[in-house]
């Protein structure tokens, strides 16, 4: 392995910019790792930011349908990120971090398997993807959820890790109680802990 980039992935009505500081962190706690912090290819038609998918009218049964449709401007967002940093996800190590609605990106490119991952976190995230769910084999993940989350129940994490471990993905979990819908510093922590030693790995 040549380099390793993080991509990370914002919530919907955000900005890349948004999670910088948790690039940082993981910056300083993760020597010579690059982080990028895009913003998802659409406006949000719901106020300022940006989106991934809209949520405008979203429902349990038309969200998988809204995911993959947002996989061809998903997938050229990352293409456009790695030529950027000019990195290859065959030759370089590629992780997908997401809070939220990216997060539900990231885990949807984790079972899409559509592109080599070295690694996905999901903070605050859910699995809605449809089917069929083809991981590449070998991509750990880690699900960090709080328990006292108003928009995305801890619950979801819960069910996906289950989900995921069915399908032979090495999955961790780290539930905070009391911690709504948020990253903390715990939980950018954890996941630098997670990453450790896979980026040691060779």
């Amino acid at each position: 392995m040549n380099k390793t980039l993080i991509i990370l992935l914002h919530g919907v009505g955000s900005r890349g910019e948004d999670l910088q500081g948790l690039g940082h962190f993981w910056r300083q706690n993760l020597p010579e790792v690059m982080v990028a912090t895009p913003d998802g290819p659409d406006a949000f038609d719901m106020g300022p930011g940006y989106q991934w998918f809209s949520v405008n009218g979203i429902s349990e049964a038309s969200r998988a349908e809204r995911i993959a449709s947002a996989r061809g401007a998903f997938n050229r967002t990352l293409e456009e990120v790695m030529d950027k940093h000019h990195i290859s996800p065959d030759e370089d190590r590629l992780i997908l971090a997401g809070f939220s609605q990216g997060a539900i990106m990231s885990l949807d490119a984790l079972v899409s398997g559509h592109l080599p991952l070295a690694a996905v976190i999901s903070f605050s995230g859910r699995l809605a993807s449809p089917q069929p769910w083809q991981p590449v084999y070998g991509t750990p993940a880690l699900l960090v959820h709080g328990s006292n989350d108003p928009v995305i129940s801890q619950t979801e994490s819960v069910n996906a890790a289950h989900k995921l471990a069915a399908l032979g993905v090495d999955v961790d979990t780290y539930f905070e109680p009391g911690v709504g819908h948020t990253i903390t510093t715990n939980g950018a922590m954890k996941a630098a802990h997670f990453l450790t030693p896979l980026l040691q790995a060779e």
